[in-house]
């Protein structure tokens, strides 16, 4: 290419991106994600093949995805106007920044937290702020927290927060919702794992600067699928419904998203297994020596191991069990992130790990 390169051509807030690489390996045992690896009832696959093999691909989608924002609607107690569709809860989050980032303007946040967060503010030239959670047990200082906010655009948090799987106190949302003027999305991708009464869904009616944002990749299993949604109140919808790229949700995506919503309560039994499973998995690794974990609300556990790297290494190359390595990540010292798995994975891993920490 002649004349400038393309980094010279490339807009100043964008050049030190590179392509999003999860590290994955291929092994036989994934753990790495957070996905819901447990078999679906055989109901919910039929409803799911269904649904996907009889719908029509020569005709676009519906841009609003009103079908499903309806079952959405129901499900939570509110209106289809308090409902947004996503290609993923990511593309939610973009817009969100896009909406109501910019320059002059910040995103606070919770670090060690969701990495895209910050990577969206930042292509939406959002300056980010960080409240650093306490190093012991990753909870939020509170009135750091407020202070930072009084003055931000957004506030971004996780619950159950991604990696230490901890839940956000209400008080601190009511404060946040009390003391600031910013706009405050509670990131419930992993709520259906939470203890009953987690989500603060319950709080969108009578607080329109509160969003909670969910998604279909995990409790529902449906993490290829690419669809998330948001709850908010339906002014904020109305922004989202104006700029978003039309199209951004499929007709074979709205089809098993409407399938999987419909029959939620058949996939109960499998959030239930997996929490039961979090429990067995967390008093094992309990009794492994060197090894502390922190309390989770979600479908992963983070524990800190001596030499976090090379047991993830161990466990990819001697054992072809894969896990998410945090140890690089600040805040996070020899730490990894393990996803519960099936009985069968679970167990799996606690055999190699048994071998590489006798």
């Amino acid at each position: 290419m002649s004349g400038r390169s393309v980094q010279e051509r490339l807009r100043p807030a964008l050049v030190s991106f590179e392509p999003y690489d999860p590290a994955f390996s291929p092994c036989e045992v994934n753990l790495s994600a957070n996905e819901n690896t447990h078999p679906l009832p055989e109901s919910v696959n039929r409803a799911l093949c269904e649904a996907m093999t009889s719908t029509p691909l020569n005709r676009y989608p519906d841009p609003l995805a009103n079908a499903l924002r309806d079952e959405l609607a129901a499900w939570h107690g509110v209106g289809r106007s308090n409902v947004m569709v996503g290609n993923g809860g990511d593309e939610l989050i973009f817009n969100l920044l896009f909406c109501f980032g910019g320059q002059g303007r910040s995103l606070v946040v919770c670090p060690p937290c969701f990495e895209e967060y910050k990577n969206f503010a930042k292509m939406c030239e959002t300056d980010v702020v960080e409240v650093w959670r306490r190093e012991d047990d990753y909870s939020i200082d509170d009135d750091a927290l407020v202070e930072a906010a009084r003055t931000a655009a957004l506030i971004m948090i996780t619950s159950p927060n991604n990696p230490t799987g901890d839940l956000v106190d209400p008080a601190l949302v009511r404060r946040l919702l009390d003391e600031t003027d910013a706009l405050v999305l509670l990131d419930e991708a992993y709520v259906e794992f939470a203890p009953e009464g987690a989500s603060l869904a319950s709080w969108l009616a009578e607080n329109p600067r509160l969003m909670l944002l969910r998604t279909l990749s995990k409790a529902f299993a449906l993490a290829g699928l690419r669809c998330g949604y948001l709850l908010a109140d339906p002014a904020i919808i109305d922004v989202l419904a104006a700029i978003r790229q039309i199209y951004s949700e499929d007709v074979v995506a709205q089809a098993a998203a409407l399938a999987a919503v419909s029959m939620r309560d058949e996939l109960r039994p499998v959030v239930a297994s997996i929490v039961a499973e979090r429990e067995r998995l967390s008093v094992a690794l309990s009794e492994l020596p060197e090894v502390e974990q922190w309390p989770s609300s979600a479908n992963f556990l983070l524990v800190r191991v001596p030499g976090a790297a090379n047991v993830r290494a161990r466990l990819r190359d001697e054992f072809s069990v894969l896990v998410r390595d945090f140890s690089y990540a600040p805040g996070l010292a020899d730490c990894l992130r393990i996803t519960v798995g099936t009985p069968t994975e679970n167990d799996r891993l606690l055999e190699a790990l048994r071998a590489i920490l006798k």
